[in-house]
């Protein structure tokens, strides 16, 4: 088995040429990629679902939009919370995935984490990908990788955050940020 370099922490970005509707200008936080296979949340689909009306406890500690966000295509019936504490070192219920990103606990008694955080998502379901699954994709150019930024998981205008990522890149993904949502009406 071929040695598997961890992109937990990072972005992928869909390409334009990606197909799959449910990844169609996505931008997917990796949460977890070894070589057991990948687990992310999409950062950019909320949802008109409010967090109050399915985890009211935590409906105040999260940024706008206050909704759910759909996390991915699988298990929508589950939620994650993923979170950025600033300082050092996050709370008992938070788990650092990269940096001042993490998960959240959700079990964990809200007024034990609120004061820490620094801003919160909710995410419905999750995209998930076995074992070798991500790196074909990787490998027949569906995905580009980058940096993420504390700022990508609350994005207060999270439809633009698929344009917004990739204008930051210092690169010709920089220009990738215009293509148009329909090639065929240019």
């Amino acid at each position: 088995m071929t040695e598997v370099s961890s992109l937990t922490g990072r972005l992928l970005v869909a390409t334009p040429a990606l197909a799959d509707p449910n990844f169609d200008r996505a931008v997917v936080l990796l949460l977890d990629h070894d070589e057991e296979g990948s687990l992310g949340v999409v950062l950019n689909r909320p949802t008109p679902v409010g967090v109050r009306d399915i985890l009211g406890s935590w409906a105040g500690l999260t940024g706008e939009p206050d909704v759910v966000f759909q996390g991915g295509p699988v298990s929508l019936d589950s939620a994650l919370g993923v979170a950025v504490i600033p300082g050092d070192e996050g709370p008992l219920g938070w788990r650092q995935v990269h940096g001042a990103i993490g998960l959240v606990d959700l079990e964990t008694p809200p007024e034990l984490l609120g004061p820490a955080l620094g801003s919160l998502r909710i995410f419905a379901g999750y995209a998930g990908w076995g074992p070798g699954q991500l790196e074909g994709e990787l490998g027949e150019g569906a995905w580009y990788v980058v940096e993420s930024e504390p700022g990508d998981v609350s994005s207060p205008r999270p439809e633009n955050l698929w344009r917004a990522v990739l204008r930051r890149q210092r690169s010709e993904l920089a220009m990738i940020a215009t293509y148009p949502d329909d090639p065929s009406l240019n």
